[in-house]
């Protein structure tokens, strides 16, 4: 099943628009959740098996002839590496799964807006870029996302702002999903 353009940036606006109002509506709760989010244990595991499956989807998927006797062994070896990447990197397991799934979703914003008409599309190649460096900068130093949000929560109006900004990027996105990616 494929997904159109229109369709993930509507998702992808949704997605992004849900935090911003919950940071919005209750900043307090916020500010608790996201400081212990980076170290969560639960929510890493979530994340980061969640990746790994996406990922093994696409190496099942691959078509590649040179590739394919070995497909086995990379499916093992692959699984493997995201179990014992819960069991035994587990400091930091929620900012380092983060990165992989923004990585994953980057891939598939890339391949969705790659043949679209619309000129429209380098909004979402853009941003998935962004997710790509957000991505790779998480999984070099996982930290940087509880720093951020430290530094994002210290005051009220800059949660605000920020938090508004995003929801601004969320409009964008359903809009062109509404209206530029639509297909004739």
């Amino acid at each position: 099943m494929s997904m159109t353009l229109s369709q993930l940036s509507i998702l992808l606006g949704i997605g992004v628009a849900v935090p911003q109002v919950w940071q919005l509506s209750k900043p307090a709760e916020w500010r608790r959740w996201s400081a212990s989010f980076p170290r969560s244990q639960p929510l890493g595991w979530l994340l980061t098996l969640v990746a790994t499956a996406w990922f093994l989807g696409h190496v099942q998927s691959e078509t590649l002839a040179d590739f394919t006797k070995f497909k086995p062994y990379l499916l093992a070896g692959f699984a493997s590496i995201g179990v014992l990447t819960c069991v035994y990197v587990n400091d930091f397991l929620a900012s380092r799964g983060l990165a992989l799934v923004l990585l994953l979703l980057a891939k598939l914003m890339v391949d969705t807006a790659r043949w679209h008409v619309s000129e429209w599309r380098w909004v979402i190649a853009g941003l998935a870029y962004a997710w790509i460096i957000a991505g790779i900068w998480l999984t070099i130093s996982p930290w940087r996302l509880r720093d951020f949000f430290e530094w994002q929560n210290r005051t009220d109006s800059r949660l605000r702002t920020l938090a508004f900004a995003r929801l601004a990027v969320a409009a964008v996105l359903v809009l062109l999903g509404l209206t530029a990616y639509r297909v004739p």
